[in-house]
């Protein structure tokens, strides 16, 4: 039997209570900028925080929400509407964000990347 053991590395990015609901926040991490997300219900996501389609890092600043039983973020350059946990752009499903594995450990939002 073979066991697999899933090694990743977490980075602290800062504290749960930080975060706002339905707010964004940026982090600098080695991969980029990131943008994290704490819903209304208090789940959290991490997207890459730049729009693929105007190329400025700005996802931290979109607006929280959902589509169907989707959470949701809108850029705020052109409006185009990213599922949070797939990173697929609900508007043109050819372009997408990179997502990043997120966690809260010990009140401390952690991003894997």
């Amino acid at each position: 039997m073979t066991v697999l053991i899933e090694t990743r590395t977490w980075i602290q990015v800062c504290q749960y209570d930080d975060l706002l609901p339905e707010r964004g926040a940026a982090a600098l991490l080695d991969a980029g900028q990131v943008a994290i997300f704490r819903t209304h219900d208090g789940d959290m996501f991490a997207i890459s925080n730049r729009d693929p389609f105007s190329g400025a890092h700005v996802m931290s600043r979109g607006i929280v929400g959902t589509r169907g039983d989707a959470p949701t973020v809108a850029s705020p350059m052109h409006k185009q509407v990213f599922d949070l946990r797939t990173g697929i752009c609900l508007d043109d499903p050819a372009v997408r964000v990179s997502v990043f594995a997120v966690r809260v450990h010990n009140g401390v939002v952690e991003v894997s990347t």
